[in-house]
């Protein structure tokens, strides 16, 4: 997400912008949490993980008064957002009532940024890849810490909510005997066929096992 910023502002100031960022999403944008930003305030930013400008899942949903306020005095005449499913929602509001806010009538993107990689529209997000890749080598750490170990079966929970992605995908790509997640639903008939797979697999050579939600 730095990275992202990183490119934004460095490209808007090339171009002639004035560029401002908002700390802690649309709730910073309410507040007046606005700074405008040159060339070197982003500096250092490309390695960094997480979030300089903060984030915050509050929607433009009731505050929306302060919001097109704040955009008026500053002046601003296009608004890239950074974020998961939360920034394309709150975009969307913001387009919903450009019929009463003519200052809202101005070009909007988001850019994806969420380890579920949920955000409609979009085949990739900023950050789903870093995340498949963390939670792949703690499995084969894991793995690798269980070959000396027999008999037991280890259980890793993922990050994203109601999406499965982070689950599904890590599993595939580090060979989990199971994936439980969110949207393919499962009953103790699914637990029981698990269970009894487990068992036959602890009587060959491979006594262990991995599974993700």
């Amino acid at each position: 997400m730095n990275a992202a910023v990183r490119s934004a502002v460095r490209t808007g100031i090339s171009h002639g912008h004035t560029v401002y960022v908002v700390h802690d999403g649309f709730e910073g944008l309410a507040k007046g949490q606005v700074q405008e930003v040159g060339w070197h305030d982003v500096a250092g930013w490309l390695g960094r993980g997480g979030s300089m400008l903060g984030t915050k899942r509050t929607l433009p949903k009731g505050q929306l008064e302060s919001i097109v306020e704040n955009i008026r005095i500053y002046g601003i005449h296009a608004l890239l957002v950074v974020g998961g499913f939360e920034a394309y929602e709150g975009v969307l509001q913001l387009v919903e009532a450009r019929g009463r806010y003519e200052e809202l009538c101005i070009v909007m993107c988001v850019i994806p940024a969420t380890i579920s990689n949920n955000v409609p529209g979009t085949d990739f997000s900023l950050g789903s890849d870093t995340a498949v890749n963390a939670a792949m080598e703690s499995c084969d750490r894991i793995k690798q810490s269980a070959s000396g170990t027999k008999r037991r079966v280890f259980i890793v929970e993922t990050m994203g909510g109601y999406c499965g992605y982070l689950a599904t995908v890590t599993g595939i790509a580090v060979g989990a005997d199971a994936a439980y997640v969110f949207e393919d639903p499962f009953n103790i008939h699914d637990l029981k066929v698990n269970v009894e797979h487990m068992t036959e697999k602890m009587k060959t050579d491979i006594q262990r096992g991995l599974v993700l939600r």
